[in-house]
C-alpha cells in the first residue's frame, strides 16, 4: 500500500481526483465497515480521508495505490476512535467500580468493534454491493434509505441529493445523519442479506441505482453535462443485482433502461461540449451493442409480469433507440406507454415527458394543457420551464418560449444546460427581429 507522502509527484487534475474519489469512497467505506462493524463511524472517517485526498492529490499527484491510501488514512481515524472509545469505557468502569451497589459494566469498545482484527485492509475486496444493501436497511424509511445510499454508495454530495428529492440541502443533511444513526441503533450487520431479505430492500436498492444513473447521465450541477463514472458505476451495480436476481422483471427492466439510455450518451454533446437534443443527435454515434442488449433484456422481462415502472421506461427508451431517425419515432406507441407509466408511478417528472409525447401526437397545445396545473414539486423546477418553452416554440409562440427558456436557464445548476437554454432563447429573440 502506498503511504501518504510529502514527496512531489506529477500533478493530477482536480477533476481526475474527484472522479476517482467518488468511485473509491463506497469501496473504502465497505472495507472499514466490514472490519470495524460500525457503518456510521466508517462513513465519517472516509469523508475525512476524502477531504484530505481532495486537498493533497491535485497538488502532489495520485498515490501508487489510491484506494490503499484512502483505506490507510481512514483506518487511522477509525483507530483513533476505537482508542478514544476504549479510554472512555475504562473511565466509566473505574467510576462505576468506586460507587456502591451491584452495577453491571457496559460492554467495552472491544465488544463494539469485535470485528476488528488489527492491521490495515488493502481494500482488494469490493464490498460495494453489501454496502448498498446495508444502506437500504428495512429500519429506514424508503426516502432515508435512498438518500443515505446516494451519499455512501453513489458518492453524490448532500446538495445533489437534495436537488434530486426537491428539498432544501439542510433538510437532506439531517435526513442522512439520522439514517446513519438509525442503522447503528438497529444493530444492522455488514453482510449480504439472505434471499428472504431481498424483498424488503429491493425497491430502495433499485430506486437509488436509478437516481445514481440519472445524475451520471444528466448531471444536475457543474460544468459537465455527463458524469460517466456515476452512470457506469450504476450499471455495474445493477448488473451485480441482476446476477443475484436474474428472474426479477424490474431488476431486468432497470438494467435495460440504463443500457438503452447510456447508449445515446456519446451523441448528447457536440465538439465543444454543447448539448445536442435527442432529435438532433447523430444516431450513428449511438452504441449499437448496448441497444441490442437492452432491447433483448426488456423483451424478456415484459412477459414475466407484473409490469413495473422500470420495464415501461425501458420499453419507451427502446422505441426511441430503434427508430432510424427522429422523424420515424413511433410517438403514438410512446404516448401509450406513458399512459401506462402514469398509472403505476407517481413520479412528477413523468408528467413532463408525457406532455412532450402528447405534443408530438396531438399537437403542442395539447401538451401545454397537461402542464397547466403541474405537480407542486415541479412548480419551480427548471425542467418544467424547459419543456414548456419547447412546446411554446413548437406552437410558434415565440415570446412565451423565450420567457420560459430564460426562466429555465436561471433555475438550472448545470452549466451546459444553462448555456443551451440561454442560446435557444437568444436564437428565438434574433429570429423575431
Amino acid at each position: 500500500m502506498a503511504e501518504p507522502t510529502d514527496e512531489a509527484e506529477p500533478a493530477a487534475p482536480a477533476v481526475v481526483a474527484e472522479d476517482l474519489l467518488r468511485t473509491l469512497a463506497p469501496q473504502v467505506v465497505g472495507v472499514l465497515t466490514r472490519r470495524y462493524g460500525d457503518f456510521a463511524a466508517a462513513e465519517d472517517a472516509v469523508q475525512e480521508a476524502m477531504l484530505a485526498a481532495a486537498t493533497q492529490w491535485p497538488k502532489e499527484g495520485l498515490p501508487d495505490n489510491p484506494r490503499g491510501w484512502l483505506v490507510q488514512v481512514a483506518n487511522r481515524r477509525m483507530t483513533e476512535q476505537v482508542r478514544s472509545e476504549q479510554a472512555r469505557r475504562r473511565r466509566e468502569e473505574l467510576v462505576a467500580a468506586r460507587e456502591p451497589g451491584d452495577r453491571r459494566s457496559a460492554p467495552g469498545a472491544d465488544a463494539v468493534y469485535e470485528g476488528y482484527t488489527g492491521g490495515v485492509d488493502d481494500g482488494a475486496q469490493d464490498d460495494t454491493l453489501a454496502l448498498l444493501f446495508l444502506c437500504c436497511h428495512p429500519a429506514l424509511s424508503p426516502a432515508s434509505a435512498i438518500a443515505l445510499t446516494l451519499r455512501s454508495v453513489g458518492g453524490l454530495t448532500t446538495g445533489e441529493i437534495a436537488r434530486a428529492f426537491l428539498v432544501p440541502e439542510a433538510t437532506m443533511g439531517q435526513r442522512i445523519s439520522r439514517a446513519k444513526q438509525r442503522i447503528k441503533a438497529s444493530g444492522g450487520t455488514f453482510r449480504m442479506p439472505d434471499t428472504a431479505e431481498f424483498p424488503a430492500r429491493l425497491d430502495a436498492v433499485l430506486h437509488v441505482l436509478y437516481l445514481i444513473f440519472n445524475e451520471g447521465y444528466a448531471s444536475s450541477t457543474g460544468a459537465e453535462l455527463r458524469r460517466v463514472e456515476l452512470s457506469r458505476e450504476a450499471i455495474r451495480l445493477t448488473r451485480a443485482v441482476h446476477a443475484l436476481l436474474p428472474d426479477d422483471a424490474e431488476v431486468t427492466g432497470l438494467l435495460a433502461l440504463m443500457l438503452l439510455t447510456e447508449a445515446r450518451g456519446p451523441a448528447r454533446t457536440g465538439p465543444d461540449g454543447e448539448v445536442v437534443p435527442l432529435a438532433e443527435q447523430d444516431r450513428g454515434r449511438w452504441d449499437a451493442a448496448a441497444i441490442a442488449e437492452g432491447v433483448a433484456l426488456v423483451t424478456a422481462a415484459l412477459p414475466r409480469g407484473p409490469v413495473g415502472p422500470y420495464q415501461v421506461q425501458a420499453a419507451i427508451a427502446a422505441v426511441h433507440d430503434e427508430a432510424p431517425s427522429a422523424d420515424e419515432t413511433d410517438w403514438p406507441q410512446i404516448l401509450a406507454l406513458y399512459g401506462v407509466l402514469a398509472k403505476i408511478s407517481d413520479n412528477p417528472l413523468i408528467t413532463l415527458n408525457r406532455a412532450v409525447a402528447t405534443a408530438m401526437v396531438d399537437g403542442p397545445a395539447a401538451g401545454l394543457t397537461l402542464l397547466a396545473d403541474p405537480p407542486p414539486q415541479l412548480a419551480s423546477h427548471h425542467r418544467l420551464f424547459a419543456v414548456r418553452a419547447h412546446l411554446h416554440e413548437l406552437a410558434g409562440e415565440r415570446d412565451a418560449a423565450i420567457a420560459d427558456y430564460r426562466a429555465a436557464a436561471r433555475r438550472t445548476a448545470s452549466l451546459p444546460e444553462r448555456h443551451h437554454l440561454s442560446l435557444r432563447a437568444a436564437r428565438l429573440a434574433e429570429s423575431d427581429n
